[in-house]
């Protein structure tokens, strides 16, 4: 079993930053990133307008297998999505146990009113797809945090990224 390689889960809000945290994080550590929302866009899917459950979990099987090949071909993955609720960073939990390889929690813990400042930025930016005012509505309150028991690594920026030993 590789020893080296290990899986970093991100967990955050729409807006939080996740995507860039994960591209800044991803070449320190040599590794893949493995997006839900890329997986998403390759399935004709846009979560800003809202994917029923049964899609997301099958963009969640489909993400899961991606990265169990990453990781038996030894390579470290770095998993970019919301990660909400618990019961799917339990999940990838355990998939970095069966692949025996060292696992790590991230929260891109940012507060609501920046989440929504991104956002506004965002419907100004005409290459950006929008998330609609219901959908992230429900994201915000829907949206489950680490608890202190799962021991994520709590940072608010990719400054943060600088005083972490990972």
């Amino acid at each position: 079993m590789p020893t080296a390689s290990r899986l970093v889960l991100l967990c955050g809000t729409a807006f939080s930053g996740k995507s860039t945290v994960a591209r800044t994080l991803a070449p320190s550590l040599s590794a893949s990133i493995v997006s839900l929302d890329e997986i998403n866009e390759r399935r004709g899917l846009w979560g800003g307008d809202g994917i029923p459950v049964e899609e997301w979990m099958r963009t969640h099987e489909l993400a899961s297998g991606e990265v169990r090949g990453l990781l038996a071909s030894g390579a470290s993955v770095v998993v970019d999505d919301t990660s909400s609720p618990r019961f799917l960073r339990d999940g990838w939990r355990s998939l970095a146990a069966a692949a025996g390889v060292r696992f790590t929690l991230m929260y891109v813990d940012v507060d609501h009113a920046t989440i929504r400042r991104r956002r506004a930025a965002n419907r100004l930016d005409p290459r950006r797809r929008d998330v609609s005012d219901a959908v992230l509505d429900q994201h915000l309150t829907d949206f489950e945090p680490p608890a202190a028991d799962e021991d994520a690594v709590r940072v608010t920026s990719v400054e943060d990224l600088q005083h972490l030993a990972l």
